[in-house]
């Protein structure tokens, strides 16, 4: 459920209104008058949220969650607990969507000052010329922040960082000793859309970012809040310039990327993973501890722990040389039987 440091809540509000306003019809039985207080996937869900489920395997999470009322396809609405009010929608995702909108609104900062007169800065800080500070957020000692460096509401940043010029950093939490150099963007909304009523819309990002102690951000790396959970990096990882990590992906600690590595959201990253340059990541793929993906691969599945895997699409680093091996002698052989010949 959204981080209220970060997320005004608008609510409760009543399900017929939620029905009305997102499109959805309300199910036999469902109480028009109950109160909604927030949005919440599934593992996060209670009486009082609203919840979404697409598929009916997901039909015996929504029962122990004890979700106050789910969106559900009108195909097997009918089949949730008798506990949850049940909104139906042929895509219940862009439903909760729109619901997350009239439940949820970013915090803003607000007024003439840059620096929030409740932002709490611990001794030591060093702010140059035209730092902004967000209304809540938190500064440990000894970190030092650049020139036009904006710092969103509700963040709070350790002990003894290093914060570049022109650096944006919103919905987020880091630890200490952590190195963010110029123009990184962390906490913006990730990607993610689908079919509304009349055309694609936004999904709201309503997770964090977590920034462990340690990790040093390059120079243009973008970091995405998460969409329904957090993106999380994990102690002492190293990620060089211009890289770019999706919503909800999970780095372990002591990983490293080189410059312009792509990982895509829902990735899972397991310790000590290392990566090169260019190297791409597909969605909901899992590497494992100690993994290597080479320079410019592509990876679209599962790599097992400790692995080195190269090449598009991406495989074990020696099943790839005996490919590109077999290649380069076949296209060297000369034709049998031509004119020429």
């Amino acid at each position: 459920m959204p981080d209220s440091r970060f997320f005004e809540d608008l609510g409760p509000v009543a399900l017929a209104h939620l029905a009305e306003a997102t499109g959805a019809e309300l199910a036999p039985g469902a109480d028009p008058a109950r109160m909604i207080h927030r949005v919440a996937v599934l593992g996060h869900a209670d009486p009082q949220s609203l919840t979404f489920v697409s598929d009916r395997k997901y039909l015996g999470d929504l029962a122990a969650s004890g979700a106050g009322a789910c969106i559900m396809p009108p195909r097997f609405g009918s089949e949730a607990p008798p506990s949850c009010a049940v909104l139906l929608a042929k895509n219940p995702q862009a439903v909760y969507a729109l619901a997350a909108l009239q439940l949820h609104r970013p915090r803003r900062h607000q007024g003439s000052l840059a620096v929030s007169a409740d932002a709490r800065l611990e001794d030591g800080v060093e702010l140059a010329p035209g730092v902004v500070i967000g209304p809540g957020a938190q500064i440990g000692r000894g970190t030092r922040i650049g020139a036009n460096t904006v710092i969103g509401p509700g963040v709070t940043i350790g002990r003894d960082c290093q914060i570049g010029s022109n650096a944006s950093i919103s919905f987020a939490m880091i630890g200490d000793r952590v190195m963010i150099y110029s123009n990184a963007v962390i906490g913006e909304a990730g990607f993610g859309a689908t079919l509304g009523p009349s055309g694609i819309i936004d999904i709201p990002q309503l997770g964090r970012v977590i920034i462990q102690d340690g990790v040093t951000l390059g120079a243009g790396v973008t970091i995405d809040r998460g969409a329904y959970d957090d993106t999380s990096i994990g102690e002492n990882t190293k990620i060089d310039n211009m890289v770019h990590i999706g919503h909800n992906t999970k780095i372990g600690r002591n990983c490293v990327m080189a410059a312009f590595v792509g990982i895509s959201g829902s990735v899972t990253i397991g310790d000590g993973a290392r990566f090169g340059g260019r190297a791409g990541v597909a969605d909901h793929i899992t590497i494992g501890d100690g993994a290597q993906v080479g320079g410019a691969a592509g990876v679209l599945k599962d790599i097992p722990a400790g692995e080195i895997w190269s090449g598009y699409p991406a495989q074990p680093l020696r099943k790839w040389l005996r490919e590109v091996n077999w290649l380069s002698k076949s296209a060297g052989k000369p034709r049998s039987g031509g004119m020429n010949d």
